[in-house]
């Protein structure tokens, strides 16, 4: 009946709106009926166990709560759910009598706009995994936290599923060296979970369990007025959708990667911490990420079974394989590194310590994120007092305090290091080090230099911007200028002079810190 359905549909008579054009888009679970200006989503009769739409009564329940729940993500994208009334052969839309089937209505959009598709374009950018990153922290921050009694929330439920993984996918493979990795990547993934699970069980508590998105990829974004837009979240099960939020973010980190994007993904996961605070996920990322590549890894190998053409077939195992090596990345211990900047606000350190999160992996801590995030935004009244509110030794003092901590906890955890400050004073700087001694961590000093002409430029561009965290002035500037202790010799022996406004002094820095750390 439903392919006669679909069939009925496109008839442009049915329609209250005006139709430019009718093309179907069919997947396992659905069919989208695209008009021009609306789309038509229907849920296929099917069960493949983590899902159930046999019943005309689900799918009418998972119409509504995918527009439910997308619409927590999108604004006038999901618009209603449809009922289709009349027969299969003249349907209506919304007509008289019982539905013999639901839509979910909503905006159509261009399917190039879709991130994924801009990607393989080589059209995708900085600026849209940032637009990204603040999109699902928000989400996130928003999203209703799962009460600790809940059973999705339990550790061992959660880690159900992850064993799952090798449990299906190891009758599909045939190769000794295939077996052996996954072997070794299940034996990580149990070490994993016992180190890790006072922490699963500290997240149950502390909200960290929350109504996620469930599938965050390139493929469910899109540019919407020109504006990233996430949406088409799990509303079908649960279990992918009450999940822990470092969960959620690891899938577009490992999707990212998996495309290799590298660069974005290190980008992307560095924003997400410093938009939450939520870094006590760090020690997370690694292990979701992995779980999430070999969820992909055992989808790609369920297609065997439909495949007889050897070529095909080999295709699909070189893919499974790819997906394996990705989680085994995760499994590597980094070196690693603690590195701090030098110098006045607007001279170039927070561009000089994105280039070691893209390049090098490295997690990175900054001082003006951190000070609102303990004391809140600086006052109208307040900013034209050099020193005072949030500024004010004590406050700089606990700003200082709490990057330390962040670092240390950080590299306990396996990753390189920037923190993002000034450092003007001798006794900030020994504070870092003794962290690196303590830790028996590589310590570098990024000096960073820039001509006046080149720092007035830049604040008056960050200042018309509006975007960036610091409250730093001409003023505050010329303050810095004037209270700034240089580096003494030991400090010197352990710096680098990076000059802003060159681009090949930071590659030069870049290179120079592969050399003598060749696992970053």
């Amino acid at each position: 009946m439903t392919q006669a359905l679909i069939a009925a549909l496109q008839n442009p008579a049915i329609f209250a709106h005006p139709v430019e054009d009718f093309q179907v888009i069919e997947t396992h679970i659905s069919w989208v009926i695209l008009t021009g200006p609306y789309a038509y989503k229907i849920k296929k009769a099917v069960n493949f166990g983590f899902l159930d739409f046999t019943e005309i009564s689900a799918r009418q329940h998972y119409c509504s709560e995918e527009v439910r729940l997308n619409q927590r993500l999108t604004d006038g994208l999901y618009l209603e759910v449809v009922a289709i009334t009349g027969s299969a052969e003249a349907p209506q839309l919304n007509g008289e009598g019982p539905a013999i089937e639901y839509a979910v209505k909503m905006r159509q959009f261009p399917q190039t706009q879709l991130l994924g598709d801009m990607q393989k374009r080589g059209e995708l950018c900085e600026t849209h995994i940032d637009a990204l990153a603040k999109q699902i922290a928000r989400f996130h921050h928003e999203a209703p936290a799962v009460p600790a009694e809940h059973p999705l929330g339990d550790p061992h439920a959660i880690m159900a599923p992850i064993r799952q993984n090798f449990e299906q996918i190891r009758p599909l493979l045939s190769e000794a060296a295939d077996l052996q990795q996954l072997d070794a990547l299940e034996a990580w993934t149990e070490d994993s979970f016992t180190r890790l699970l006072p922490l699963l069980e500290q997240r149950r508590h502390n909200g960290s369990i929350r109504e996620c998105h469930g599938d965050i990829h390139l493929g469910n974004a899109t540019l919407l007025d020109d504006e990233v837009v996430l949406f088409d979240c799990i509303e079908f099960n649960e279990a992918f959708r009450l999940i822990d939020v470092a969960s959620d973010a690891a899938f577009l980190a490992m999707d990212l990667e998996d495309r290799g994007l590298k660069p974005l993904a290190r980008r992307f996961v560095n924003a997400w911490l410093e938009l939450t605070g939520d870094y006590q996920a760090m020690q997370l990322i690694n292990f979701y990420k992995a779980y999430r590549a070999m969820v992909r890894g055992k989808v790609n190998l369920f297609r065997l079974g439909q495949e007889e053409d050897p070529v095909q077939r080999a295709v699909i195992v070189r893919q499974y394989r790819s997906y394996a090596n990705l989680a085994e990345s995760y499994c590597a211990i980094p070196s690693r590194l603690l590195a701090i900047t030098h110098g006045i606000s607007a001279v170039g350190k927070s561009h000089v310590a994105m280039r070691l999160v893209e390049a090098l992996g490295a997690l990175r801590f900054r001082s003006d994120f951190e000070r609102k995030r303990l004391f809140g935004e600086q006052d109208s009244e307040q900013q034209n007092t050099l020193g005072g509110g949030i500024y004010n030794p004590n406050a700089s003092a606990a700003t200082y305090q709490r990057l330390h901590a962040l670092a240390t906890e950080a590299l306990q955890a396996g990753f390189p290091v920037v923190i993002d400050a000034t450092y003007l004073k001798t006794e900030q700087r020994h504070a870092a080090w003794q962290i690196a001694e303590s830790t028996g961590t590589p310590f570098l000093i990024l000096d960073c230099q820039a001509p006046d002409e080149v720092v007035a430029t830049w604040l008056k561009q960050r200042q018309a911007e509006g975007l960036d965290p610091s409250d730093a002035t001409a003023d505050v500037i010329l303050a810095q200028r004037q209270n700034l202790e240089p580096l003494d010799a030991a400090e010197t022996a352990q710096s680098y002079r990076v000059d802003t406004h060159d681009a090949a002094t930071l590659d030069n820095l870049i290179s120079q810190i592969r050399k003598r750390l060749p696992g970053l």
